[in-house]
């Protein structure tokens, strides 16, 4: 082990414990994080970031699903939305890529509202992005499952993009349901987004799957853990009388899981920030802070209902300290690579870390 390795490794571990800090207590990041960290063999944030670095080049297409629509008010969440949106920045500034956002209609004004917030153009097709730098587009998806398919196939035929990554997107069961965190059906009311991260999957394309609880999109790839330990989880023990459970499907190639997917995210851009060493990839707290009024204005809901700047019940200081501290990880972890370079080798060479 090199200290570039051991700096990567020891960088994506803080980054991952950011994102799974448990300020509720009630444990569900303990649960997945493990199986999670299993699959992947690294840390989850460096691991998705050094694929992304290693496949997205200039103008590459990158398509981003989110958008979970919640009872009983059948309005869309902001905890997805939110970092889906920076994550849009974070892709122009790192690669020039061309990111386009996939989400329910309930989503999109708030999209269009978040575009001036990151700086970015926004565009409603595909060709129009292609023509345009500095721009994203958003495309809502389908929530009748006869329509999914031709959806996915004709957003597909405008490019295929270099990858793609759900953030906190609903996902559908081994019999076809939709759930929310209690166990409730809401098919009707979530788009078929995961019939085109599927089929993109198929095709060969880098996908990564973000996602706090286990109906989200990808989380299949752990779906053993969250079948035994998650609540409403295994087969039979949802409240909608389906007998599947909430926990989805589609098991990406690389996940993240966090306490909130919009913090796994964040670890994500973090790690990107650090491998492109350029902290501004990563946005700051008062973009966040920005973003999530900008969010709530616009009709995104906290997890709990309430038509305020939250995300899954954690105002904009809990957001913010937790983008400044990713922020710090990053600058010091480049700042003082030659300062520390010597004391690197002596903890290297002690072994601890090549056992």
């Amino acid at each position: 082990m090199n200290q570039q390795e051991l700096t990567l490794l020891n960088l994506g571990d803080n980054l991952d414990n950011l994102s799974n800090l448990d300020p509720r207590g009630y444990g569900v990041c303990r649960i997945l994080y493990p199986a999670a960290r299993k699959a992947t063999g690294s840390p989850l944030s460096v691991n998705a970031a050094t694929k992304l670095c290693d496949t997205v080049r200039e103008n590459d297409l990158v398509y981003i699903l989110t958008g979970f629509v919640l009872l009983p008010f059948k309005k869309a969440e902001m905890d997805g939305i939110v970092s889906s949106v920076l994550l849009a920045r974070s892709l122009v500034l790192a690669f020039g890529a061309k990111p386009v956002i996939i989400c329910p209609q309930e989503n999109v004004e708030a999209v269009r509202a978040l575009a001036a917030v990151v700086g970015l153009h926004l565009y409603d097709s595909i060709d129009e992005l292609k023509k345009y730098p500095i721009s994203m587009a958003v495309i809502p998806f389908t929530k009748d499952s006869s329509e999914a398919e031709e959806c996915a196939k004709n957003i597909i035929s405008k490019g295929l993009p270099s990858a793609v990554i759900s953030i906190e997107a609903p996902g559908a069961n081994c019999v076809g349901k939709y759930h929310n965190a209690t166990g409730l059906d809401v098919t009707e009311l979530e788009a078929k987004m995961d019939i085109l991260f599927e089929k993109l999957q198929s095709m060969g394309v880098l996908n990564i799957a973000i996602g706090d609880l286990g109906n989200e999109i990808g989380m299949g790839a752990i779906s053993e853990q969250i079948e035994r330990y998650i609540p409403y989880a295994a087969k039979g023990e949802c409240n909608c009388g389906c007998e599947g459970g909430i926990a989805v499907r589609t098991a990406a190639d690389n996940i993240i899981t966090a306490t909130v997917s919009d913090w796994g995210c964040y670890a994500m851009i973090a790690a990107i920030a650090y491998l492109k060493r350029d902290i501004d990839i990563l946005h700051t707290a008062e973009m966040e802070a920005d973003a999530m009024v900008t969010a709530a204005r616009s009709g995104m809901i906290d997890m709990y209902g309430w038509l305020v700047p939250a995300i899954d019940g954690f105002g904009k200081t809990m957001n913010m300290s937790i983008v400044n501290l990713m922020r710090e990880c990053v600058s010091y972890a480049m700042k003082l690579e030659k300062t520390c370079e010597t004391w690197f080798d002596k903890v290297i060479d002690k072994g601890f870390y090549g056992e």
